[in-house]
């Protein structure tokens, strides 16, 4: 079990820090920004590099990596029981709301939480492994469907704010993340408003599907690490390539047409959110396969370190960009290649901050929080196993 536990810690830690190469984009430029690089209209070549290489290693994959380990993390919760469960879930929302509306617009906590109490019965009540993952394929398929039916409802819509905002729209974006206060909050809590109507109507049946798929695998044991390593690095030499080589064609095409929104805005999004959980669980794979050889190696067990605080270090990189980028000023005063800079910073202060705090105490500090919470709403759990 104890080989186990570090193995997914291990893989959430990838995931955290994984998740800031795109958000750090979010962080330091406007919404735009964040699928569509030429979002003022024009984009320099180092740019345009930048935006090619994450979406191929990182956009959306680590995303899809976390959904995949959340779904496995609620099965190892189960018997705990349901009160206490949805309890866990109830408060991670709440930390979602909280961190969408007076912190950052990114937020994902407030989307796991909902989305995991969803699929809470459907994880508890499945018959089989089997059943788990074919209905988090249907879902995923359906989610990414959806964006053709976007496509053709949509694509010959002229480009909105959110793709391509005039010169006014980034100014006052800039005012408001750089200000703060009511103006941010009222902002955030339009965005958060937004945020939620994508969920409902598209991304939600992707993190659905991604969740479930995650308890199928963890359910037969193969995100448990039960397999053998030469399995698993059979699974990543095949499950990564064939992820680049869906991709690959999109985000060439999208380069070809300039980020044109009538192509760009939905259809070539699609082959990126069809290669995510196949890269995702290749990146998995790829760490299972050599695990024996870097099982004892100091980075893995500072990377474990960072999955153990996964909760604290996801708000910790909220808590720094947010205090360099609006706090300092520092809001669109770099472009994407310049933004990759700050994310080894982040990385370390993640990873100091983690190996600190658990050489003292056996939890992270919201970790803390969020159990002593739990067991107010939710009561003792039938079994503190995991």
């Amino acid at each position: 079990m104890r080989q186990r536990i570090e193995m997914l810690d291990c893989a959430r830690g990838i995931a955290i820090l994984g998740i800031l190469l795109m958000n750090i984009t979010a962080f330091g430029l406007p919404k735009a920004a964040y699928l569509n690089p030429a979002y003022t209209g024009s984009i320099a070549n180092g740019e345009a590099w930048t935006w090619a290489v994450l979406d191929l290693v990182a956009q959306v994959k680590f995303l899809t990596l976390f959904a995949l380990l959340f779904g496995g993390g609620l099965v190892l919760l189960l018997p705990r029981g349901p009160r206490w469960t949805h309890a866990r879930l109830l408060w991670l929302m709440g930390f979602g709301v909280i961190h969408a509306i007076f912190f950052w617009d990114g937020d994902i906590l407030l989307d796991y939480g909902l989305v995991g109490l969803l699929c809470l019965g459907l994880i508890r009540q499945a018959p089989s492994e089997r059943s788990l993952i074919g209905t988090g394929i249907v879902l995923y398929a359906i989610g990414v469907g959806l964006l053709l039916v976007f496509q053709l409802l949509l694509g010959d819509q002229p480009p909105g704010r959110f793709w391509l905002p005039d010169i006014a729209n980034r100014v006052y974006e800039h005012y408001w993340q750089t200000e703060g206060g009511p103006e941010a909050w009222r902002e955030r809590l339009n965005l958060l408003h937004g945020s939620l109507l994508a969920m409902a109507s598209q991304y939600g049946w992707q993190l659905a599907g991604a969740i479930l798929i995650g308890a199928g695998l963890m359910r037969n044991g193969w995100l448990a690490g039960r397999r053998e390593p030469a399995h698993y690095r059979r699974m990543a030499l095949w499950l990564i390539p064939a992820g680049l080589i869906i991709n690959l064609p999109a985000v060439v095409a999208q380069w070809q047409l300039g980020w044109d929104y009538r192509w760009c805005g939905f259809l070539l999004q699609m082959p990126r959110e069809i290669s995510a959980p196949l890269q995702a669980l290749g990146y998995v794979a790829l760490l299972y396969g050599f695990w024996p050889r870097l099982a004892d190696k100091t980075i893995i067990r500072l990377l474990g370190n960072v999955g153990r605080m996964a909760l604290t270090n996801y708000l910790l990189q909220t808590l720094i960009c947010t205090l360099l980028f609006n706090q300092l000023g520092l809001f669109m005063a770099y472009d994407r290649l310049q933004l990759m800079a700050f994310v080894p910073a982040v990385w370390f202060i993640n990873i100091a901050v983690s190996a600190l705090w658990l050489k003292y105490f056996r939890q992270g500090p919201l970790e803390g929080v969020w159990r002593r919470l739990t067991r107010l709403a939710g009561g003792v759990p039938r079994t503190d196993a995991w």
